[in-house]
């Protein structure tokens, strides 16, 4: 099965639709310049509210290594997703401090993108477009990856389904494909979900 993740919640009911649609994980942006930007007070607070079944992740950029550590350890977030320039050696020393899964993101433009993501020492990696930009990248460079990973990069509820029969990840990250006006939308976050799973069940 394909699990579902569904990033830059940051309304109370985002949350109260999740917890109707169960995607195995959803996300939280703490990148200030994001304009999905939640602080860690009302993260906490949703996960607060979240089902017990859904996993947060929370979305980093350079972030100080102390700060992912805490929102792991408080029981703010489950996973710490690394979107910038983050190395080997900062998710070594992230280890260090936390025992939590790291997922680290790549931007995949060519195959040595894809080698590079393989080779990480993260426990799941992230294969993306961009900086969330809605766009998708050329899914025939990952054709031949064995290690699992979630796609992201401009999926939405027309592309789905493609995605899914074709190149079967292991999860699916989506954000924008469920907004409409920059908020997110519980019809498009139902049919999302519903378009994976139907594809799951062929």
């Amino acid at each position: 099965m394909t699990a579902i993740k569904m990033c830059g919640l940051s309304q109370k009911r985002d949350i109260q639709a999740v917890n109707e649609i169960k995607p195995e994980y959803i996300g939280f942006v703490f990148w200030a310049k994001s304009k999905r930007y939640i602080s860690p007070e009302k993260a906490l607070e949703f996960t607060q509210m979240l089902d017990e079944n859904i996993k947060a992740v929370g979305v980093f950029v350079d972030e100080s290594i102390e700060n992912v550590a805490e929102l792991l350890e408080n029981g703010v977030i489950d996973l710490a997703q690394l979107h910038g320039s983050e190395t080997e050696d900062y998710i070594h020393k992230l280890r260090e401090m936390t025992d939590k899964p790291i997922i680290k993101a790549f931007k995949i433009r060519s195959l040595g993108d894809v080698e590079r993501a393989v080779k990480s020492c993260a426990d799941i990696i992230l294969l993306d477009a961009g900086m969330g930009d809605g766009k998708i990248f050329d899914w025939s460079l990952i054709q031949d990856i064995t290690r699992p990973y979630f796609l992201a990069g401009g999926l939405n509820c027309e592309n789905i389904a493609e995605a899914v029969r074709k190149i079967k990840p292991y999860a699916v990250d989506v954000s924008s494909g469920i907004e409409t006006d920059g908020l997110k939308d519980i019809k498009k976050m139902t049919a999302f979900a519903m378009a994976v799973r139907k594809e799951d069940e062929l």
